[in-house]
């Protein structure tokens, strides 16, 4: 990761709400600037409301980057990318979350939460992270998903 850190928001439902809770004190451990968008408990939340907020906080570039969880991480990625300017992926494994920045330019990394432990977890998140878009072929790529 590079020496200024990205400003990040992070969110769930109440599904992902523990791997939520366990990614963002290793976070706020790590020095990131993080902005939790909920949900602040256990409690039932609609996973689209949570990421709405989320996403439109990336997209308007008050955040580098979103984190957000649910049960299978599909709800949020998909609602996350209903915003004009998010590019959300559904996240399992680092490869995938270090593909998606590379190649995707992800800015919106999306994680199921009752598939993945708290090291999983961490572990995609360190990838996004610290991965660079590549350019090249995949700017051009991304300028057709804008488009």
């Amino acid at each position: 990761m590079s020496a200024i850190k990205p400003t990040l928001a992070i969110g769930s439902d109440h599904a992902g709400f523990e791997l939520k809770s366990t990614l963002l004190k290793y976070l706020l451990e790590k020095g990131f600037s993080v902005n939790d968008c909920g949900a602040f408990g256990p409690e039932r939340v609609d996973y689209p409301d949570v990421a709405k907020v989320l996403a439109q906080a990336v997209a308007s570039h008050r955040f580098d980057f979103g984190i957000l969880i649910c049960g299978s991480g599909q709800g949020v990625n998909i609602s996350a990318n209903k915003v004009k300017g998010i590019r959300s992926a559904l996240v399992w494994s680092p490869e995938i979350a270090a593909l998606s920045r590379a190649h995707n330019n992800a800015n919106v990394l999306a994680l199921p939460g009752r598939y993945l432990d708290a090291e999983q977890g961490i572990l995609c998140v360190e990838a996004f992270l610290s991965t660079a878009f590549e350019g090249g072929r995949h700017a051009e790529r991304i300028g057709k998903i804008e488009d």
